[in-house]
């Protein structure tokens, strides 16, 4: 729906070539420091465009790419009620993915480029989906720390600068809140049941609590696009503040659990008000971006497979859409 008009993109730009490049720059930035919101017609600096391109696209690998782990536990959900509900999920994970693609397609992109990036390996996605689900156990811990960093990090950017991407984010909140607690009511059933199931928790929390502390991005000191970012108001936190947020909120869930968090260095400051928590391992954070994480290859091919079993589908698509157009073309 943002997408009609985009041809005038840049229109002022061209028609303002002589003037003065910091007096556009001053008023987008006071349209920003307002918190009134840019939108795909307004003229903004490329460096903005880009930015968000990157983060968006990003964003839309992430949700794409995340159906992986949980999709291949769809047949062997312990129930029948378990597999409706995981099918409910792993729709809305792609659904999000739609609505962020059509979200950084106002921005001049299209779909296709950005999926081919994607397939390519130009383009990331969050290194938290290139870890394995061995046991029903990781559905659970996806969904309550996963998703649940997913929240922290994307309820500030309901109130983003870039309008498309706000509003595209009110829904997948909504629904990644109904994720979490799908995911943090398994863990609470299997916590609270035979002392295999009991392991069963513990072993997924040991495994996924540092890869999802990881997904705040690197910390603030060694963050190349935090402040920029916080200036244009596309994010509204820093990594390690929303990471800090994260585990003030998460280890009293656990504690609730009775699950153990795997780090002996966690402490909670009375005097900060926040728990202390052990060094990350940035070295096993880097080598999955570079793409040596445990399933990066996997993930990758699955989703190029998929695209590639799903030709004729888009092809029928494109045959259908020049067949309406033929008609009404005779009619007018």
């Amino acid at each position: 729906m943002y997408t009609q008009g985009l041809d005038s993109l840049g229109k002022e730009a061209l028609h303002n070539s002589k003037a003065d490049t910091a007096t556009l720059e001053a008023r987008f930035q006071a349209t920003v420091d307002a918190d009134e919101k840019i939108e795909p017609k307004d003229w903004m600096p490329d460096a903005y465009r880009q930015t968000l391109i990157r983060q968006i696209s990003q964003h839309a690998h992430s949700e794409i790419v995340g159906m992986l782990p949980e999709g291949n536990w769809i047949t062997r959900a312990p129930s029948l009620k378990r597999k409706a509900v995981l099918i409910a999920k792993v729709q809305d994970e792609g659904g999000h993915g739609m609505y962020l693609y059509s979200a950084a397609e106002t921005l001049g992109v299209s779909r296709d480029q950005l999926q081919q990036q994607l397939l390519s390996g130009a383009a990331k996605y969050s290194s938290i989906f290139n870890y394995p689900t061995p046991t029903w156990a990781d559905v659970g811990a996806i969904g309550w720390l996963v998703d649940g960093a997913a929240i922290m990090n994307q309820i500030p950017i309901c109130r983003c600068s870039f309008g498309p991407y706000a509003r595209a984010m009110v829904r997948v909140c909504r629904e990644e809140s109904f994720h979490q607690r799908q995911g943090f009511e398994i863990m609470m059933m299997l916590a609270q049941g035979t002392p295999e199931q009991q392991r069963m928790a513990q072993d997924a929390l040991n495994r996924w609590w540092w890869p999802s502390l990881m997904m705040f991005g690197p910390s603030d000191g060694q963050s190349r696009h935090t402040a920029q970012s916080m200036k244009w108001k596309i994010k509204r936190f820093t990594n390690d503040e929303l990471r800090q947020k994260f585990v003030d909120t998460t280890v009293p869930q656990a504690e609730y659990l009775g699950l153990k968090m795997p780090d002996p260095d966690l402490k909670w400051d009375p005097q900060s008000g926040h728990y202390n928590f052990g060094v990350i391992d940035w070295s096993e954070f880097q080598a999955v971006l570079k793409g040596n994480g445990p399933c990066n290859r996997e993930r990758l091919e699955a989703r190029r497979k998929a695209h590639d079993d799903g030709a004729w589908v888009r092809e029928a698509a494109m045959a259908h859409a020049e067949k309406q157009r033929a008609r009404q073309t005779q009619a007018a």
